[in-house]
């Protein structure tokens, strides 16, 4: 009789241990990438993307090709309104990480991106820098009106997304017209970095991400919020793309927490997926 207990006890135990294998198992394939729909063929997936996630996508690269071995991704970063232009004139790209709404917006009303594949990823903040060693004594953005200042380094305000951001920081601040005469722009927002990294600019308009990559600046102050559209960093998969599942892969990497963390460790905000 005991022998029969013993082994009563001795299944249960068993089926115990593989109903929390089983369990674990679920758990951890629920948060990994999936790879049933992997190509067996390597897929060349072009990423046209805003210049302020190069360095973020670049660092993310790996961690995604260790889940995807026959994807291999190539960046072509830019402003977001000439990357959209790109698109527009037929230019090979399977991804459009855009640095703002309204160029993703244009190419969903043309029918050139997969709507249902469009996500919101990303948040970012526009802040003022000076050069390191600079005497400017500014804390807010309406100060720099009265500020001694030649030069304002800004992004081009009709194709790059943070020059649209300052465009209207200044126009709240009614800062527009009295700046006008000093502000020199580039047409994308490294652009604006390096110029103000060389002194050749006294002030830039940048996102907080890409201040925080130099050491050659400093910020002065963070425009606020009610001052400018929220700053939002959409991705789609482009219409004519050759490569949908891979493109939707890459988009799905892009949420999970593995990327997710690497964004944070540039000074992003994430979009919960």
């Amino acid at each position: 009789m005991s022998s029969v207990k013993n082994g009563r006890l001795l299944v249960r135990a068993c089926v115990g241990l593989i109903v929390s294998l089983l369990a674990v198992s679920c758990a951890s394939s629920a948060l990994a990438p999936d790879h049933s729909k992997a190509p067996v063929r390597t897929v060349d997936l072009t990423v046209s993307a805003a210049a302020s996630l190069e360095n973020a996508l670049e660092a993310i690269a790996p961690e995604f090709h260790v889940a995807y071995p026959t994807i291999e991704i190539s960046y072509n970063f830019g402003a977001s309104g000439a990357l959209q232009q790109q698109i527009e004139q037929g230019a090979p790209a399977d991804v459009f990480f855009s640095a703002a709404v309204k160029q993703m917006d244009v190419l969903a009303e043309k029918g050139l991106i997969l709507k249902d594949s469009r996500r919101d990823v990303l948040t970012n903040t526009l802040v003022l820098i000076a050069p390191v060693q600079s005497q400017i004594a500014v804390t807010d953005m309406a100060q720099i009106k009265d500020a001694e200042v030649g030069i304002i380094a800004v992004g081009e305000f009709r194709s790059v997304p943070a020059g649209q951001y300052t465009e209207q920081v200044f126009t709240k601040l009614n800062l527009l017209e009295p700046l006008r005469s000093k502000l020199v722009f580039s047409n994308n927002v490294r652009g604006v970095l390096a110029a103000v990294e060389s002194g050749n600019a006294d002030l830039g308009l940048v996102y907080a991400t890409d201040a925080a990559l130099s050491e050659r600046v400093k910020v002065l102050a963070t425009a606020s919020a009610a001052t400018h559209q929220p700053i939002v960093y959409p991705i789609a998969v482009v219409s004519a793309s050759p490569n949908l599942d891979a493109a939707r892969m890459f988009i799905a990497f892009l949420q999970t927490p593995v990327a997710q963390t690497k964004f944070k460790e540039f000074g992003f905000g994430v979009v919960a997926p």
